[in-house]
């Protein structure tokens, strides 16, 4: 088995910006963007840690900048994964400083810009190449001879966001430091190439950078493995106009979609395509299952795969699925408002999104196909599968959808096995209560059954509350209709004994006698419940055993009628 070297060496900015390295900004990095906030901090920690002294520069205590990860093998080509930013704007500063100090000493700093072709300037090597759309920019106006007066002289109008910033910085540092002495200029100017440090991590592929990465910005990441892909496909195209065409699209669809969920959905197109749970990093498992770069075609993956996934994606999260049947459209929504809001995993949009995206214009199939989804991803969640028990489940399910299978015979991945169904009767039949993790959803689907689809639930704390109380009071009435400690631990945790509330649980409140408890505790300010769930227990004069009993099997026979489940 091969192992992946990865190196960490702490350099001096001298080495950093030297002949060792040729940097280049990826296509899947955002563009430049630290403002004269962040630039003008870092200037100010240089200057603080430089101090006032004319100690020579050996002798002052060095500074570490950060660290930059690096994709690099044995030449100097080094792709920036983590420290644009950084490197960015060093480059900015050692320009100005450039530009600032007498003639002898420009052509000192020239060379950590860039290493000159004595014969064709054209070819002069720059230490730092950023993104292709900023690239000349850069170039021109901040690494090349006097790009600092042209800069000075440019008009924002036309300049993209990142140009913006790279003018503003030069600026703000020129602006900062033209009042400094020559003898300033040049100690700060030492300060930084030799007493200044940064720790480069190198590996050799994007996978392993990737990780590091991860491990290392506890800030959160920037670059997701949505904008490696990127970089992967739209690289692959070979036309400039089109690669600008399909950046603008998948900016699109991540635009629409929101970037965190827009991540997402690589990982679910893999499930698609790969339909196993995934054993090593999204980066590997993703081009080996989904091969999204066919060298005849590379737009065939953002056109035919990315785009109708990504719009079936949308239109789950937001209910947004557009038909002219509304009474179907309807239906839909809600179907699609309960798997993505409670269903307390994500392992059902694989197959969610690939049939919606195949049948996207069949209103009454997806009716069907949706009704019964809901039906399976609720009753896994019921039953605790755990991840790998879904993920089988799931992957069967994928298989039958795109072999266009009969999903509704009884031995369907889709439809729930008889044992299954008993199995979850069991359970919704059991001291539920004690089942934290599925008791506020399958009370909140009773409630909407109840409610016959009219419940909206906008409130911002809904709890799972008992009738009978817990720990009755011992002269309360709790205790004449249920005398004896078994009793009551048969029946407090069951499902005919929980009602829904729209405030806090008041552990006092609970344990009021039952007259009580409705009028001031399940109640709403204006006298009615705001769950029918809860309603029907106000109609009760008293809360007895033969009460719990009829309760619990009127609600048990809403369940199944939801799920349609045989006992």
């Amino acid at each position: 088995m091969s192992t992946t070297k990865i190196q960490a060496t702490e350099y001096p900015i001298h080495k950093v910006f030297s002949d060792d390295f040729v940097f280049s900004i990826p296509l899947y990095q955002r563009p430049y963007a630290w403002t004269t906030e962040q630039a003008g901090e870092l200037l100010e920690d240089l200057i603080t840690a430089l101090g006032d002294s004319d100690e020579k520069i050996d002798e002052i205590n060095p500074y570490f900048l950060g660290s930059i990860v690096l994709i690099k093998r044995d030449k100097p080509d080094a792709q920036v994964v983590d420290g644009q930013q950084r490197l960015t704007t060093i480059t900015v500063l050692l320009t100005t400083l450039r530009a600032l100090v007498s003639q002898p000493h420009k052509h000192i700093l020239t060379k950590y810009l860039y290493q000159e072709d004595d014969f064709d300037p054209d070819h002069n090597v720059y230490r730092l190449n950023l993104r292709e759309r900023d690239a000349k920019f850069f170039q021109e106006y901040i690494q090349d001879k006097d790009g600092i007066d042209k800069l000075k002289k440019l008009p924002n109008a036309k300049l993209s966001d990142s140009q913006k910033n790279l003018k503003d910085n030069a600026l703000f540092f020129l602006q900062r430091l033209q009042a400094s002495s020559e003898f300033y200029l040049l100690h700060l100017t030492q300060f930084i190439i030799k007493r200044c440090f940064l720790v480069v991590v190198s590996t050799p592929d994007i996978d392993s950078a990737y990780r590091i990465f991860s491990v290392m910005n506890n800030r959160g990441m920037d670059l997701s493995h949505a904008d490696i892909f990127k970089a992967e496909i739209i690289g692959k195209i070979p036309s400039e106009k089109r690669q600008e065409k399909y950046s603008k699209k998948w900016e699109e669809i991540e635009e629409k979609l929101g970037r965190d969920i827009f991540k997402s959905l690589f990982s679910h197109i893999r499930m698609i395509h790969g339909k196993s749970k995934p054993s090593e990093s999204i980066l590997k498992e993703f081009m080996k299952d989904v091969k999204p770069c066919p060298t005849d075609y590379p737009e065939e993956f953002i056109d035919k795969t990315l785009i109708p996934l990504a719009d079936a994606f949308f239109d789950i999260a937001n209910q947004a699925y557009y038909s002219d049947n509304i009474a179907l459209k309807d239906k839909i929504y809600e179907l699609f408002r309960w798997l993505y809001n409670y269903i307390d995993n994500s392992d059902w949009i694989p197959p969610a999104i690939l049939y919606l995206s195949k049948n996207y214009y069949y209103p009454d199939l997806l009716l069907r196909f949706f009704s019964d989804l809901d039906r399976l991803a609720s009753c896994l969640m019921i039953q605790r599968f755990n991840i790998n028990e879904r993920i089988e489940r799931y992957s069967k399910l994928l298989k039958a959808i795109e072999n266009e299978e009969d999903l509704y015979t009884p031995n369907s991945p889709l439809q729930l096995q008889p044992k299954e169904q008993s199995n979850i009767v069991k359970i919704l039949n059991d001291h539920l209560y004690l089942i934290r993790k599925i008791r506020l959803y399958v009370l909140l689907r009773l409630d909407a059954a109840l409610s016959e689809g009219k419940a909206a639930y906008h409130f911002s704390n809904i709890t799972v509350e008992h009738v009978l109380p817990q720990n009755p009071p011992a002269k309360s009435e709790w205790i004449t209709w249920f005398p004896s400690p078994e009793e009551r631990e048969n029946y407090t945790h069951r499902l005919g004994n929980l009602v829904l509330l729209s405030r806090s649980k008041n552990s006092q409140a609970g344990n009021y006698d039952f007259k009580r408890k409705k009028e001031e505790y399940f109640t709403s300010k204006t006298g009615v419940a705001n769950f029918a769930l809860t309603t029907q227990v106000l109609r009760e004069e008293k809360w007895t055993p033969e009460i719990i009993e009829k309760r619990q099997k009127q609600l048990i026979d809403k369940l199944k009628e939801v799920w349609r489940l045989q006992d």
